[in-house]
């Protein structure tokens, strides 16, 4: 009986946080670009574009991500670093996905065809026990949470602010 309590207990947490997710993602998202999970890509090869800042990057992002920033997002640049097959499959991901939206709607517009928005960035990458390398391709469990508020998203590894 303990053990179904228990189990019951676990996938209502992990409901109940995904639900709380896709609040947060509702009301910052356009929902324009396509999201797919941190499951489906870890079994799927893609290119992968961080959308974050450059301090955010440098304490940690997916292995093989390209860094394509926000702010200074520059759509010409990052273009370059495309394939010229608009049908590549890209995935672009920022800390939970809102960032990340709107860099690959960027490149939908430009015609890509088989861009998708990390859902839940590098943190539910990360709260799913996936690795994360730093500056220097090492594996890390530091992440940069931007600041204090939205750390509380980032349930497993260690927190950097600054």
């Amino acid at each position: 009986m303990k053990k179904i309590l228990l189990l019951f207990m676990l996938i209502s947490s992990v409901s109940f946080g995904q639900k709380k997710l896709d609040k947060l993602l509702n009301q910052f998202n356009k929902n324009n670009v396509p999201y797919i999970s941190v499951d489906t890509l870890a079994t799927t090869k893609a290119i992968l574009l961080d959308a974050r800042e450059t301090k955010e990057y440098n304490v940690s992002h997916l292995k093989d991500a390209l860094y394509v920033g926000y702010d200074a997002f520059n759509l010409k640049e990052t273009l370059t670093k495309l394939p010229q097959d608009k049908n590549a499959k890209i995935v672009v991901y920022c800390s939970l996905g809102i960032r990340s939206e709107i860099v690959a709607d960027k490149l939908i517009k430009e015609g890509y065809t088989n861009v998708y928005n990390l859902y839940g960035g590098i943190f539910e990458w990360k709260n799913n026990n996936f690795q994360v390398v730093d500056s220097l391709g090492n594996e890390t469990e530091k992440v940069h949470t931007f600041n204090k508020y939205w750390s509380k998203w980032l349930k497993k590894g260690k927190k950097v602010y600054e």
